[in-house]
């Protein structure tokens, strides 16, 4: 994987890049729609390329590590070959989720001990062996297994999480290094940055993190129940210290204004479920704001659902009309209101990347936070 940065915001940390995998390559700042299970939710391959001109989606190693399974996945060739997309993927290590069943996981030295969510059994997930889960998967971006703690630890907690996270990472680089990637082509490994919302961890996991001279670098541990402010602040120390030459994504963030200021801050990709969760509960965010689809003013609006959106579902349907579906629990609201959303989410994005290469970004994403903030 290599990483080109073209140009940045003369008024701000605001960059834009090209990164360059073999199947594809991405322009930066870039939004990364969500596909937990191999499928991003409500929404066809066709749909995510022609529509929704997705460059990059992500997979999550626990939920395909537990069904399907690595043998259907290998079977198959990895997931390109099973879901059909053939431009770049990265996976989650699977950290997230095993911090989400802090009621059925325990943390040791080795790895986390955990219960399936669907079935109760026992696993373990190891440093070594989430590199091996996902060389099997096949991802062009893996990402190295960390504990991510809750925005509200206690500083000796979030330290020492960030010292397991570290210990881990120091492993799994290792197994990284001594093992090849499955299916010919290359795969790129990302440390996560932690430290919770205490600058001095967050500074020392950076340097370390930093030092590991990786293809790209993430920032982790943020939007998971910490002050918006402090989020913003976490990204700044981190990205006064990751290497200025390396992809920085910012996992699991979020609305359209946390997009816009993370970039403004320079990071360069961003993932988050928002759009197609939001949307699948009648959600909609446009470049002028915020529609609650569900709520009566759409009742007789016979206008496009959005006549500046850039999907075909912005055109083809009306307001009135997605109310319906949505009051009459049918499928098709949740199919069109994931397609609007991911689709300005890729718009917002795409529109970014254009202000930093013309020099007026700092001009333009006041304006713009205010717009797509805002509830009609």
């Amino acid at each position: 994987m290599q990483f080109e940065l073209q140009h940045t915001d003369p008024k701000s940390n605001a960059r834009a890049g090209v990164i360059t995998t073999d199947h594809g390559t991405i322009e930066t700042p870039i939004f990364m729609p969500v596909g937990t299970a191999g499928s991003v939710k409500a929404v066809h391959q066709r749909e995510l390329k022609e529509d929704i001109k997705a460059q990059i989606i992500l997979g999550n190693t626990y939920h395909l590590y537990l069904r399907p399974g690595l043998n259907i996945i290998e079977k198959a060739g990895g997931l390109h070959k099973f879901n059909g997309w053939d431009r770049p993927i990265l996976t989650d290590s699977g950290g997230y989720q095993v911090f989400s069943l802090s009621d059925n996981r325990k943390l040791k030295e080795d790895g986390a001990h955990f219960r399936s969510h669907i079935d109760g059994s026992k696993h373990l997930f190891t440093p070594e062996n989430v590199v091996d889960i996902q060389r099997i998967i096949g991802a062009d971006i893996i990402m190295a297994f960390d504990e991510c703690t809750p925005g509200t630890a206690d500083y000796d907690y979030a330290k020492q999480s960030m010292e397991l996270t570290h210990r881990w990472l120091v492993r799994g680089l290792a197994h990284f290094d001594e093992t090849e990637p499955k299916y010919g082509y290359s795969q790129a490994y990302f440390p996560i940055v932690q430290g919770c919302v205490y600058p001095e961890l967050r500074k020392q996991s950076a340097e370390f993190i930093a030092a590991q001279n990786r293809e790209g670098n993430a920032i982790g541990g943020l939007a998971v129940g910490e002050p918006t402010d402090k989020m913003y602040e976490m990204i700044e120390v981190v990205n006064e210290i990751l290497p200025k030459d390396r992809p920085r994504y910012l996992m699991g963030v979020g609305t359209p204004a946390n997009i816009l200021e993370g970039i403004e801050r320079g990071v360069d990709m961003f993932d988050c479920v928002m759009p197609t969760r939001n949307g699948r509960n009648g959600m909609l965010f446009t470049s002028q704001g915020i529609m609650n689809m569900k709520n009566k003013k759409w009742k007789d609006d016979f206008s496009p659902i959005d006549p500046a959106g850039t999907s075909y579902v912005d055109s083809f349907y009306s307001k009135a009309y997605l109310r319906h579906l949505f009051h009459s629990q049918e499928f098709l609201a949740m199919q069109i209101a994931s397609i609007h959303n991911l689709a300005f989410y890729l718009w917002l994005a795409g529109e970014a990347r254009k202000h930093i290469i013309a020099g007026d970004f700092s001009s333009w994403k006041p304006q713009m936070v205010r717009q797509v903030s805002q509830r009609l």
